[in-house]
């Protein structure tokens, strides 16, 4: 029997992609290494886009524990450890979920299993070959070696990916060798944290803000309170001798020290763990040379990994990949659009990776030692009071400013890009966008005055959704979102004519294929 999709890796993108082929109706199984899903922590949180994207899949209430939609956040956020006045801004893209990465994999698999995925731990990928209908993968598992025939595979096995190795994809980049981070859960004295504020309060120093990194002559420091766990807190620093000794409360304080230049008495930290201690040297910003090799295809740390950035960019791209190529692969599967639509992966996503390449590249160079660093920082800061270079660099930090080639004429300057957030007066009453995307479905919304666009899609209604509705506030009179949620065409006429429904007509057969009949 030949499986629709194999995924390699069980981790946050393994799981949300074969939640996104659920809903479109298409088999996935799941392999994954570990016998139990992994305790150590890792990311300690989501931001950008993503987040936007999690609450349109219905999965931000499971996640944050409310259910109010995500807020953007119109205070204050870094780049390369320098403030964003994002008070400045008109609209933030920058939207933050606060919540540990086994977190994140429990909520995935629970609603991976809702869906009806199989998953299957202690199976690792470990060998595969194709051709032109399938790929045949060799799996070891707790019983022995097995063999799996699959439609497609695909690698979200993360940085050494198995898949990635096995298919000849080369991962160029670039490699930090000087750099060490020293971490770890522990407390500080109490009396220190400003109990307004969540700031660090060193005395000789000064006050740190929480969360946000903190860059010295001397390296680096940051301090992260996290919600009902004990505080995590860093020290980077450069050039420092290598060692196989174990890492201790001790080591991070002395890293401390050099870096602020006063001491932060630090004990252990308070309840269960799992609990960070960790020294990293080093580390890799890395994009894969393709994300695709015939029927293989690959997301997350399998495509691109990134080094010296804030805000876990390694989950708000890979999350992002799954959706990307769920729907894709789907429609190809049932024989909705041909299977060149499965090129468009690559292109869009490799994009998107390397806008967060030139994001890493350059945080990591303001965040480094020297006086000539020091001196570009001070040209920055300035910099920094410009609201257009605020809303840039918020943009390209949290992923926004990612807009895809939709093949069409540059008719309206949301095609390409993420669908904004959007309230809509329904006959039913009034509804959020993003409740309107859950089923991963093709959206067309027709907020013009006579919902005069439904015909053009009379023979589409078993691939696309219809919403007439009228708009709460200012909006497009009609938008054509892919599963994705992004814009593949969109309109400002309240009534249409007959070029603009020619281009939609266009759109929606190079996206969701040819009409059933003429």
């Amino acid at each position: 029997m030949i499986t629709d999709v194999v995924i390699a890796g069980g981790g946050p993108n393994g799981l949300m992609l074969a939640c996104e082929l659920s809903l479109a109706g298409v088999r996935a199984v799941v392999l994954e290494r570990l016998l139990e899903p992994s305790q150590e922590p890792k990311a300690n949180g989501l931001l950008g886009q993503v987040v936007k994207m999690l609450d349109r899949r219905g999965l931000h209430e499971r996640l944050s524990g409310s259910p109010e939609p995500p807020q953007p956040n119109f205070t204050y956020f870094m780049f390369g450890a320098m403030g964003l006045d994002l008070s400045l801004l008109e609209d933030s893209p920058v939207h933050a979920l606060p919540v540990p990465q086994r977190r994140i994999v429990q909520v995935l698999e629970e609603r991976a299993i809702e869906l009806g995925v199989e998953i299957r731990r202690g199976h690792e990928v470990v060998g595969l070959s194709q051709d032109d209908d399938a790929v045949t993968i060799d799996v070891a598992g707790p019983n022995g070696a097995d063999r799996l025939r699959a439609r497609y595979l695909v690698g979200a096995d993360g940085a050494h990916s198995t898949t990635r190795k096995l298919s000849g994809i080369e991962f160029p980049g670039v490699t930090y060798d000087r750099m060490t981070v020293f971490s770890a859960h522990a407390t500080v004295p109490a009396d220190w944290v400003d109990p307004a504020t969540g700031a660090l309060n060193v005395p000789g120093y000064g006050a740190i803000p929480p969360f946000l990194p903190h860059r010295t002559e001397g390296g680096g420091f940051a301090y992260a309170p996290m919600p009902g766990h004990p505080p995590l807190i860093s020290a980077t620093e450069w050039d420092r001798p290598d060692t196989d000794a174990p890492m201790t409360l001790e080591e991070l304080r002395a890293s401390i020290r050099r870096v602020l230049g006063v001491d932060v008495p630090l004990g252990p930290p308070d309840g269960q763990g799992p609990h960070v201690l960790r020294r990293l040297t080093g580390g890799n910003t890395r994009v894969a040379e393709r994300f695709r090799d015939g029927r293989v295809f690959l997301i997350g740390d399998a495509a691109h990994v990134f080094a010296a950035t804030g805000g876990g960019p390694g989950l708000n791209l890979g999350l992002q990949d799954a959706v990307n190529l769920g729907w894709k692969l789907a429609a190809v599967i049932r024989g909705d659009t041909p299977a060149a639509l499965l090129d468009s992966y690559g292109t869009e996503r490799r994009q998107a990776a390397h806008r967060m390449v030139l994001n890493a590249q350059a945080q990591s160079a303001l965040i480094a030692p020297g006086g000539d660093v020091t001196g570009l920082r001070e040209l920055f800061t300035e910099l920094l009071r410009d609201q257009s270079t605020v809303q840039r660099l918020a943009e390209l930090t949290t992923g926004a400013d990612v807009r895809y080639d939709m093949g069409a004429p540059d008719t309206h300057p949301l095609i390409g890009r993420f669908a904004p957030d959007m309230e809509l007066r329904t006959p039913t009453g009034p509804v959020r966008l993003a409740e309107l995307t859950r089923t991963a479905r093709p959206l067309l919304l027709d907020l013009t005055e006579k919902a005069s666009l439904a015909e053009t899609l009379t023979l589409r209604h078993d691939r696309v959704d219809i919403i007439t509705a009228r708009p709460q506030t200012a909006a497009p009179a009609a938008l054509l979102l892919r599963p994705d949620c992004y814009v593949a065409w969109a309109s400002a006429s309240p009534q249409p004519g007959p070029a603009e429904k020619e281009e939609l007509r266009a759109a929606l057969q190079r996206w969701f294929g040819a009409a059933d009949r003429p």
